[in-house]
């Protein structure tokens, strides 16, 4: 039996019966679905503590869930393993790590082998929607392609997201759901014969001689590419506060991961920091999860991500707090309850407006992404033909990587010599995919008069999105400027056909029918809907929202539409008051709970505060270095306090410790950056031993 932690209805995702496994952990047993990763399987079972750091026995649970750091450690079958990255296999015996593991007994080695060294014309680190994009226009001139990724399987990221895409249906696929896109272009992929895939095979260090070490399987290799292409995306960026280590407290792509790829249900109830697209996106993934969502909070006057992807949790009922951070995070061996506070123009806390919410076993850390980019600087630095696309280059939305890469592509190809253009509007699309979202205007509500039926479009930001112009049959949405960032308008007639309202990827357009009632008293809104099955049913009361949040009524759900061409979006009919229905953008699903007064953090709380998470460092232990030998050198910082020399190598607390070296000494202060060497994760020494494979 699995636990109730299994998610096992989702509006988008499939839920079907899988095969199980038997694996024990710390001597119980339990079942894991085949094919998932250790960390998964363990949290489906509620199981959130998954070891103990050695230095102070503090309990450790997942954070990246991308095999990027060591929060996961766990023995399998006596020997140190990632449990994110580890796949949990029938009779495996899973056992948490108190302090540091014991070494095994030798076992008998096998012969060394020379390490393989193989030629290449391109190899592509990451099969992402970059990395994917550039090799279908690579392989058009007959180059031997490798394309080496850490994952089980092409996508990326893509993988993750459950949501209709932006962008423009001719150039990207707008309207379609992310992970769709990812299942498309991996099969255009699979059908190149002169690409060849690597799956399981991270890119592990660039050397100067121009050769790439990549960890193929159970065996390391070595490639010698003629040209190089980095396409390896994103990490994400944390904070530092107290209780920032907490079992419970992880990233927003993490959480994704373990919802939308796993089906895990990973929080009971979740709070969100952040209100970027990915924070944003991640709260309205929660909830077709089934997972409560306190709040979020946004440091900014206003949240950055796309005001579609705002609006719609807003809608749905969940709070947001502008101008706002977390405080601290409590707990004992786990995450209990959050304190956030308003901060000023200076962004220092505000006495006296601190709240607490208690409850809380989930915080969701999504404060932007930085690039993964350690291999490209490398291989500029060694002077090897190298190029990069999507995140690594530039941090922007999937359907920019997914141009990007077929700019590069082409980019490379005439580098090369071959006779490739490269239409100039690419640039311009990639420019406007790329772009931050533009300005906000009134909302004008547009539709031909003496007409009974028509849609209201709340995209009123200008961002790069038109699949409505695309799908309606009788060309009658228009954008204002004529461009994929123009603020759509309904411009000639309406049939109905709800097409526009079934491919907005923000949910940002209702359909109005003023002729539903003969008496003139009602009319229909029709409104998209992707939460769980249940969550709403036909002749229910329910209470309706305005394209901000805003409280309108209530209303009635007449039916639900749902039809294969609606891509698993139900089309939700409400009965609303005539002289509400142009107002009417969504319907309020829960409501907010009343936090307490909280406390604020001491300077004995912030001095504790672990920065350095794989060393268990504080930031008050890095002050008193730096202002102890007066040193402006990361390096220094390693040689002293192991600041950095985890299992990330730096990953997660670089850009942490260079504000407190700016926090000490002064934002002018030139900071010597930590030396970045091969290799940039673990390898494990039987790799190099098989390594003629």
């Amino acid at each position: 039996m699995m636990t109730d932690r299994r998610i096992t209805q989702h509006p988008i995702l499939a839920t079907g019966e899988k095969a199980t496994v038997n694996f024990t952990f710390n001597g119980k047993s339990y079942k894991a679905m085949s094919g998932e990763p250790v960390s998964s399987a363990m949290m489906a079972h509620g199981i959130n503590v998954f070891n103990t750091h050695h230095k102070d026995g503090a309990p450790q649970g997942i954070f990246c869930a991308n095999g990027q750091c060591a929060q996961c450690l766990v023995l399998v079958n006596g020997n140190p393993k990632k449990a994110c990255i580890t796949t949990v296999e029938e009779g495996m015996n899973v056992r948490s790590i108190e302090g540091l593991p014991e070494l095994t007994a030798d076992d008998v080695l096998p012969e060394s082998k020379p390490i393989s060294v193989i030629e290449t014309d391109v190899l592509i680190v990451g099969a992402g929607p970059a990395g994917m994009a550039a090799a279908t226009e690579l392989a058009v001139a007959n180059l031997k392609i490798i394309i080496a990724d850490d994952k089980e399987v092409m996508g990326g990221k893509l993988g993750l997201q459950t949501h209709n895409f932006f962008g423009s249906v001719r150039d990207c696929n707008a309207g379609m759901r992310g992970m769709d896109i990812g299942t498309l272009m991996a099969e255009e992929i699979e059908e190149l014969d002169n690409v060849d895939v690597w799956l399981n095979a991270p890119v592990v260090g660039v050397f100067s001689d121009g050769l790439v070490g990549v960890q193929k399987g159970k065996r390391y290799v070595l490639v010698r590419p003629k040209h190089f292409l980095v396409t390896a995306g994103a990490r994400e960026k944390t904070l530092a506060f107290p209780g920032c280590d907490l079992p419970g407290v992880y990233g927003g792509g993490a959480f994704q991961t373990l919802v939308n790829r796993d089906l895990i249900k990973a929080s009971n109830r979740l709070f969100i920091v952040g209100g970027g697209n990915v924070g944003l996106i991640a709260a309205y993934h929660a909830m077709q999860a089934g997972i409560e969502v306190l709040g979020l909070v946004e440091a900014l006057p206003k949240c950055g991500g796309y005001k579609v992807h705002l609006d719609k949790i807003k809608r749905l009922g969940i709070p947001v707090w502008t101008s706002h951070t977390v405080l601290k995070a409590e707990g004992n061996c786990k995450l209990e309850r959050i304190t956030i506070s308003e901060i000023g123009s200076n962004f220092q806390p505000i006495p006296g407006t601190e709240k607490t919410f208690e409850d809380v076993d989930t915080l969701l850390v999504a404060v932007g992404l930085a690039p993964v980019n350690e291999l490209l600087l490398k291989a500029k630095e060694y002077g090897m033909s190298v190029y990069a696309a999507g995140d690594a280059n530039v941090i922007a939305e999937a359907s920019a990587a997914i141009f990007s890469g077929h700019i590069i592509g082409k980019k490379m190809l005439r580098d090369l010599g071959h006779d490739v253009d490269i239409p100039k509007e690419w640039f311009d699309i990639l420019e406007m995919l790329r772009a931050k979202p533009g300005p906000t205007h009134d909302l004008e509500t547009l539709h031909p008069k003496k007409s009974n039926i028509f849609p209201i479009i709340r995209c009123t930001q200008e961002i790069p999105c038109n699949p409505c112009t695309a799908v309606c049959p009788k060309d009658s949405i228009r954008t204002s400027n004529g461009r994929m960032t123009g603020i759509p308008q309904l411009v000639g007639e309406c049939i109905g056909c709800t097409r526009c309202v079934a491919i907005c990827p923000g949910l940002a357009i209702t359909l109005v029918d003023t002729g539903y009632d003969p008496t003139g008293k009602t009319a229909l809104v029709t409104i998209p809907w992707e939460l769980p099955a249940g969550s709403v049913e036909p002749e229910q009361e329910v209470r309706t929202r305005g394209f901000e949040g805003e409280e309108i009524g209530t209303g009635k759900v007449i039916a639900m539409r749902n039809s294969g061409w609606q891509n698993r979006r139900v089309l939700l009919m409400l009965e609303v008051p005539m002289q509400e229905a142009e107002k009417v953008a969504g319907i309020r699903m829960y409501s907010a709970r009343t936090p307490t007064t909280g406390k604020p953090a001491t300077a004995g709380d912030d001095d504790d505060t672990i920065v350095c998470r794989c060393e268990r460092v504080t930031k008050g232990e890095i002050i008193s270095y730096i202002k102890e030998h007066n040193t402006t050198d990361f390096n220094a910082l390693k040689a002293g306090l192991r600041v950095g020399m985890g299992a990330c190598g730096g990953k997660t607390c670089t850009e942490l410790v260079m504000r407190i070296f700016k926090q000490v000494l002064g934002r002018d202060a030139v900071i010597e950056p930590h030396v970045e060497r091969p290799f940039t994760q673990e390898v494990p020494l039987s790799a190099f031993i098989d390594g003629g494979g």
